[in-house]
């Protein structure tokens, strides 16, 4: 930050309520040039964010409209908008091969937030991309079923037959997600290539209950059918007070995920109000309202959700496996875990 007090900075901006939601204020002519378009339109695939864009709402004087759209469509439905010149997006997010994707194809504008300066240096792969997050995964259990000195606690504890027919997870022959964390538990965490492959073998050996996405992970755990979920955390969060806890504290082991981004748009209709959005996204306030109510694991320093120990476990992105890998594991999962 610079040398100018932090009150006067704030006195420039005019707004008494970014004291809390900005680390690192614009000027004032750039917020009065947010206020004067009215409004910033968000495209997302990322649930419970209406307190989030309220609060931009009341703290800048900057409406937010939030539009939900699926991983699967995002890419599309933006460049179908964009093509046609009437693309209503200022600022996307979504996950980072999705943003990627945009970027080759010239939908979006460098932007670099003062909000995310102190943030790790892995969250800047550019000057247009900004990683606010990662969407991690780990294991989840019954906590009425299994008591926590029994609970997994390393990724090979989940190979043990005592779980036979007791764990539910993404389909690993076409959940593109689940492909892409089992390949990163080979790169990250396992010592070999024959380790790894003998614990997905003694994985599917003990029978998972298979479903479409992680979304339904959870319902099988809270109902007592499943003991084990390979799952998010966030759940313990957004579904409580199901009695769900995660395995792996105190067993050393990273936890893996799907980095998540966000940028502006090339032809923003509301450039300024997008950069306010953005600013405001990226700043700590947001991070922590993300973080407490929805469970996420942001970038934000120093930031974490309500979940026993999360703090001290290292979180790590996963690579971004092609369209070509992604398919060709997802036979040989598909070979190994229903062959």
């Amino acid at each position: 930050m610079s040398n100018i007090p932090r009150r006067t900075i704030l006195q420039m901006v005019g707004v008494a309520g970014l004291a809390t939601a900005l680390p690192h204020a614009r000027a004032a002519d750039d917020l009065a040039a947010a206020r004067a378009e009215g409004k910033a339109v968000f495209y997302a695939n990322i649930t419970a964010v209406k307190p989030i864009v309220e609060a931009f709402g009341k703290d800048t004087g900057v409406q937010g409209e939030y539009t939900r759209i699926s991983s699967s469509k995002f890419v599309s439905t933006v460049a179908t908008e964009a093509r046609a010149g009437k693309l209503l997006a200022d600022v996307v997010q979504g996950p980072l091969p999705v943003l990627e994707l945009l970027k080759a194809n010239g939908m979006l504008a460098p932007y670099r937030s003062p909000a995310a300066a102190n943030y790790p240096e892995w969250t800047r792969p550019d000057d247009t991309i900004q990683l606010f997050g990662i969407e991690y995964v780990s294991y989840l259990y019954n906590t009425k079923q299994v008591q926590a000195a029994d609970a997994p606690k390393r990724y090979e504890d989940l190979a043990d037959a005592k779980w036979k027919g007791r764990i539910v997870m993404a389909d690993p022959a076409t959940h593109a997600s689940t492909i892409s964390w089992l390949v990163g538990l080979k790169e990250k965490v396992f010592a070999s290539e024959g380790d790894w492959t003998n614990f997905v073998k003694a994985l599917a050996a003990n029978q998972p209950m298979f479903v479409a996405s992680f979304g339904p992970t959870p319902a099988p755990i809270e109902s007592g059918e499943k003991a084990i979920a390979i799952s998010m955390p966030k759940y313990i969060v957004t579904k409580a007070p199901a009695p769900l806890a995660w395995g792996p504290r105190g067993g050393g082991q990273p936890l893996l995920g799907t980095p998540r981004a966000m940028a502006l748009t090339a032809k923003a209709p509301h450039p300024a109000a997008g950069r306010a959005f953005m600013d405001y996204w990226l700043s700590e306030k947001a991070a922590g309202m993300l973080a407490k109510d929805v469970g996420e694991y942001v970038a934000a320093p120093g930031v974490y959700p309500p979940i026993d120990g999360i703090e001290q476990v290292k979180v790590l992105a996963i690579r971004d496996l092609s369209d070509t890998e992604i398919q060709k594991w997802g036979a040989e999962f598909k070979r190994i875990f229903k062959g």
